[in-house]
């Protein structure tokens, strides 16, 4: 689930590029589906899933430490949806702004495409004091589309939801104006249609939807990848560095399995003090861990640096 406020991003250069490792994090890195943000004072916080969503801080972007849960005390509201009690809770996305945190998450159960919804909590510390807000969509709304993995952003007066099933592709809502109606953003057939994880987010005149694709949640035997396509309209018309259309299963690659780096997805980006981040996870044997990279944007398409 990913929800992001659209920010300038990127600067044109274009440049030969080899694929680079995670930058280095350190401490507690132990993540699945990060979302990352900064508070007014500096201070970066990063959400996953986990039962209750772990919180992890950081001064630096590198050093990470686990402080606790979004709900230490388990989220019973959300057990119809997980099938269990105090069940895991997905692919969070947090906003900061006027000094108040926003979290939205999605609540589900591993390979269903039923009983999902998207919540949202907010909070001034970040830490301690999340509070179950509303709920933005069930599955009774549009019963076709698996409501996980999603991203909020907002061009002007408009506010958008756009959102991702494994299996039925990448939708656009608008929130703001209020609307029922759903737009296709990106559709796969190959692969099983694996597409999910959206994340949109501009540059100038342009806007980037990023998407992860294939398996997650597999470990070493994951085969998930990021993706991206771009347009001039956030609600719509997104094509890849070849000019196909991401409704098509069109998608560039920016980051893939590359060394002892399998199955790199579930990311987020934002804006920091040297330019747009990509967040995401990974897996080793270890296990499954954070990826923090830079992002420059070659006309052809965002790359990882």
């Amino acid at each position: 689930m990913r929800w992001f406020l659209l920010s300038s991003l990127f600067a044109l250069v274009n440049v030969s590029h080899a694929v680079v490792g995670p930058g280095t994090v350190t401490g507690n890195t132990a993540v699945h589906d990060p979302t990352m943000c900064k508070d007014n004072s500096g201070k970066y916080f990063i959400f996953s899933t986990a039962v209750g969503l772990e919180i992890r801080t950081s001064t630096d972007r590198t050093a990470w430490t686990l402080v606790g849960k979004v709900w230490p005390n388990g989220a019973s509201w959300t057990d119809a949806y997980t099938g269990t009690s105090n069940g895991a809770l997905w692919a969070p996305d947090c906003y900061y702004s006027n000094g108040q945190f926003y979290l939205y998450y999605a609540a589900s159960s591993f390979g269903s495409q039923k009983a999902t919804i998207i919540l949202l909590g907010l909070a001034l510390n970040a830490e301690n004091s999340y509070r179950p807000v509303c709920w933005l969509v069930s599955d009774n709304s549009i019963d076709i589309i698996h409501w996980v993995l999603m991203n909020d952003t907002q061009d002007g007066s408009n506010w958008y939801l756009s959102l991702g099933s494994f299996w039925t592709g990448i939708k656009l809502q608008t929130c703001v104006p209020a609307s029922s109606a759903v737009t296709a953003l990106a559709q796969r057939t190959a692969g099983g249609g694996a597409i999910e994880a959206s994340v949109i987010f501009k540059f100038g005149s342009f806007y980037y939807l990023f998407s992860s694709w294939d398996k997650c949640c597999a470990g070493t035997s994951s085969t998930y990848n990021i993706r991206v396509g771009r347009s001039s309209s956030a609600t719509g018309g997104y094509v890849d560095k070849s000019g196909v259309a991401l409704t098509s299963g069109g998608g560039t690659l920016v980051l893939g399995s590359h060394d002892n780096i399998i199955g790199p997805g579930g990311q987020d980006v934002m804006t920091d003090g040297d330019g747009p981040i990509l967040i995401y996870h990974y897996y080793t044997s270890a296990g499954s861990f954070l990826g923090i990279n830079r992002l420059d944007s070659p006309v052809a398409g965002p790359l990882v640096i």
